[in-house]
């Protein structure tokens, strides 16, 4: 069944918990939590005490992507806070697979995110260390940003080779989905739909997510 994970990136910080209840009513699947540390990607977010207080509200599954430097360093912190599902980015680390052990290890799902211009053959040893994939949609950094078109042909290329290698790998995105390009972006082959300003920033969550849902 596809999903649809809000970003809390997009999010009113000074009502997360209230934000947080209020997606999950309108029928969020997934809760998406970007860390970011401000090398790996020119953005500071949130660490562990924060992913610990959202769990304590938060109903639905924590999705938590580390768009961080040297990730295994955190890896047991975040799931500890109450991540159930981690991603990497394999330009962050040389033991991409120890990191991905190190995660499933711990209890949680892995995931590997890959970077707009990170070619998919980087997967090719890695298939069955995995639960999910990751497509960066717009480069990381920033809400709010644009959908990369060539991005949706990735998008099918990557499909294709789940359905040889391992189909039970589920294929997330992030950056630029809204209700205008979601259902040609499901189509493609994706699974699971990170969505920010295009939920936070309407007047009705359920609106929004009802309308995607109805799409993919």
């Amino acid at each position: 069944m596809k999903k649809i994970a809000p970003s809390i990136l997009s999010a009113d910080f000074a009502k997360l918990g209230e934000e947080i209840h209020a997606v999950e009513k309108a029928g969020a699947d997934w809760i998406h939590v970007d860390v970011m540390d401000g090398h790996f990607v020119p953005n500071i977010t949130i660490g562990p005490p924060v992913v610990k207080s959202i769990k304590k509200v938060a109903q639905r599954p924590l999705d938590v992507h580390l768009m961080i430097q040297e990730p295994e360093k955190y890896i047991h912190d975040f799931i500890e806070a109450g991540a159930d599902v981690v991603s990497i980015h394999p330009e962050s680390t040389p033991h991409t697979q120890r990191a991905l052990a190190m995660i499933r290890d711990a209890g949680a799902k892995a995931s590997v995110a890959l970077n707009p211009a990170t070619p998919l053959f980087v997967l090719d040893h890695i298939w069955e260390d995995l639960d999910m994939v990751l497509l960066m949609t717009v480069n990381p950094g920033f809400g709010g940003q644009k959908f990369i078109p060539e991005m949706a042909n990735k998008i099918q290329n990557l499909k294709k080779k789940i359905e040889r290698m391992n189909p039970d790998i589920l294929i997330e995105i992030d950056g630029g989905v809204s209700g205008d390009n979601i259902e040609k972006l499901s189509q493609a082959g994706a699974d699971v739909f990170v969505a920010g300003s295009a939920i936070f920033g309407a007047e009705d969550y359920a609106v929004v997510i009802t309308d995607m849902k109805s799409k993919i």
